[in-house]
């Protein structure tokens, strides 16, 4: 995790002279853009469309009180996220560096506030929602071979490992593989809610309008539990800002960028709100509230015998948010690693393949590593608030750079009045749940402040003995020759 000081030996590195041939005409060694438009949109719409719409929209229902109610969370939360996608878009076209959140509170605010973001997002949450993507692919996988039974616990990791073991490989060999994997899937997961959303939708013109007659009955009154529904909702819009961590990878990004979050966002929320509408036209709230998998109970109703096509639909959802989860954290690796935060193997480019090999390979295995562990839903709910905490801070570096920063060039200019709104609103998600939760939260606190040791030790201490500068650098040039990376060069002008 340290960065290059004065006092630093100088590390050996491979010559490359002899591959960069290899690389086609560009022959400089650095990770090329080759995601297109299209490509974008489905890194978005499938990092955001994960298990959650198909397995149960509980949390809405039982904190809003009403189908109404529940109807308008969904909208909201996404017209919450349309907006926090706007102010992304500036962000990234003004500082269009891969690394989002990261590299642009680390713009503003320094090291030690990036690091942080960096520390809890790599080491925590983004493994472990990898490894329960994973499992929830398995688990979903066998469904139909257990129909009547639980899952044999055994089957469903070690399938779940094969699911992270291939991804990690398709990721490590090839960024268009990685995209098409990622288009494939989201085509899959859209047309899944798709298929939902005709049968609701012509139940609902046979005459099956009950859950409709009185949409507001049973509303909510409590200002705190209507928090928690939108809470929940906005969990099932994680991932709109996924996008901006592979910015540098993106062709175009001042046209493409905003134009990927904005289609993203409107198909997203659209769907989402029909495939809800869908579900109360068959499932009544009572049956949704009792913790069911509605999309599976749906399945089971409407489609007889083929009712197994919905469980196969939730597996390749999840197969493809695991791969987006892989490819766009791998990337976070990737800046940290540049940025001296992290181990510098990991901001290196392998010298043929053109991907940054050493950051999927160690967040596949740190996926590996929490699939181990029985508690890996404790610590997402320890850390959950950190998400809000590091996406409100982004949009405060803002607000931030308009003040300090006016002159600044901005492809896209949002009005101030959205990251205001915004930043307010985060800051009261980040507030919930010291007030709902406060032992979790807090403990996802104390998790946060682990990492100021690890910052101040490896990379604040600058002047470590050169014995440790030697062993890194021994073990650095020894991945290197093993994986065939060299750090990234800059493009000569």
């Amino acid at each position: 995790m340290d960065t290059d000081k004065t006092s630093r030996p100088k590390m050996e590195q491979m010559d490359v002279s002899d591959t960069k041939a290899e690389t086609g005409n560009d022959n400089i060694v650095n990770l090329k853009p080759k995601i297109s438009l299209l490509n974008g949109i489905t890194v978005i719409v499938g990092s955001i469309i994960g298990s959650g719409i198909f397995v149960s929209p509980r949390g809405v229902l039982e904190n809003s009180g009403s189908v109404g109610m529940s109807l308008i969370v969904w909208f909201m939360c996404g017209v919450f996220s349309m907006v926090g996608s706007y102010c992304y878009s500036e962000l990234g076209t003004m500082i269009p560096t891969s690394g989002a959140d990261y590299a642009y509170i680390m713009y503003a605010f320094g090291s030690f506030v990036a690091f942080l973001r960096l520390w809890i997002e790599c080491v925590i949450v983004r493994p472990c929602t990898n490894a329960i993507v994973a499992l929830t692919f398995a688990y979903y996988v066998i469904e139909p071979l257990f129909p009547d039974c639980e899952q044999p616990g055994i089957a469903v990791r070690l399938l779940a490992a094969i699911c992270v073991l291939l991804l990690t490989f398709v990721n490590c060999w090839d960024v268009k593989w990685a995209t098409r994997v990622q288009d494939v899937f989201t085509y899959a997961k859209v047309a899944a809610l798709i298929l939902i959303i005709i049968t609701g939708f012509v139940q609902m013109g046979r005459g099956e309008l009950e859950a409709f007659e009185k949409p507001f009955q049973n509303t909510e009154t409590d200002i705190g539990k209507i928090s928690l529904a939108f809470y929940s909702g906005l969990f099932a819009y994680n991932g709109w800002n996924y996008l901006n961590f592979v910015i540098e990878e993106l062709k175009d990004p001042y046209k493409n960028l905003p134009k990927a979050i904005w289609i993203s966002i409107i198909m997203v929320t659209s769907v989402y709100v029909m495939t809800n509408i869908a579900y109360f036209s068959i499932i009544t709230t009572d049956e949704i509230l009792s913790g069911a998998a509605v999309a599976v109970m749906f399945s089971k109703r409407m489609y007889g015998v083929m009712w197994w096509i919905m469980p196969v639909f939730v597996s390749l959802s999840t197969f493809g948010g695991v791969n987006g989860i892989l490819f766009t954290t791998s990337r976070l690796f990737y800046v940290g690693g540049r940025e001296g935060h992290m181990p510098q193997i990991l901001s290196m480019v392998q010298i043929q393949r053109m991907t940054p090999l050493p950051a999927c390979l160690f967040m596949g295995l740190l996926t590996l590593v929490y699939l181990t562990s029985s508690d890996i839903y404790a610590l997402i709910n320890y850390v959950g608030f950190a998400t809000w905490l590091s996406i409100g801070l982004s949009i405060v570096v803002l607000l931030y750079l308009r003040w300090k920063r006016p002159n600044m060039p901005r492809p896209i200019k949002v009005g101030l009045v959205w990251p205001i709104i915004y930043t307010l609103c985060s800051i009261y998600l980040v507030v919930l749940p010291l007030y709902a939760s406060p032992v979790e939260t807090g403990i996802g606190c104390m998790i946060i402040a682990s990492g100021v040791p690890v910052y101040i030790i490896f990379i604040y201490w600058e002047n470590k003995p050169k014995g440790w500068y030697n062993m890194l650098d021994n073990i650095t040039i020894f991945l290197q020759r093993l994986l065939m990376v060299v750090p990234e060069e800059k493009k000569m002008s």
